[in-house]
C-alpha cells in the first residue's frame, strides 16, 4: 500500500512546545499528529453515524406516529438516577 502525506500545518511556537512536552517516550511529533488525525476522523465518523441513526429513528417515529415526549424520558432518567443514588447511599452505610 502506498503511503500519502498530510499537508504540513503551521502552528504557534507555544503550541509546538506544548505538544513536545506531552509526547510519550519514543513518540515522534509525526506519530502524535497521525494519532490526533486518526482520532478526529474516527470521532467524526461516529458522530455522522449517530446523526444518521437519529434521523432514521425520527423517520420511523413520524411514519408510525409513536413518539415519547421528552419530559417523559427525562422523568424516567431522573427516577433511575435517584434510585441509583439511593442504592449507593445504602451501600455506603
Amino acid at each position: 500500500m502506498k503511503s500519502a502525506t498530510i499537508p504540513s500545518v503551521r502552528v504557534a511556537t507555544e503550541l509546538r512546545a506544548q505538544i513536545e512536552q506531552v509526547l510519550g517516550e519514543d513518540e515522534s511529533l509525526s506519530s502524535f499528529v497521525e494519532t490526533a488525525v486518526r482520532n478526529t476522523v474516527r470521532q467524526r465518523m461516529e458522530q455522522a453515524d449517530f446523526v444518521a441513526r437519529g434521523m432514521r429513528s425520527l423517520a420511523k417515529a413520524r411514519k408510525s406516529g409513536q413518539y415519547i415526549e421528552a419530559d417523559e424520558v427525562l422523568e424516567g432518567l431522573a427516577a433511575q438516577l435517584a434510585e441509583a443514588r439511593s442504592r449507593l447511599a445504602q451501600a455506603a452505610r
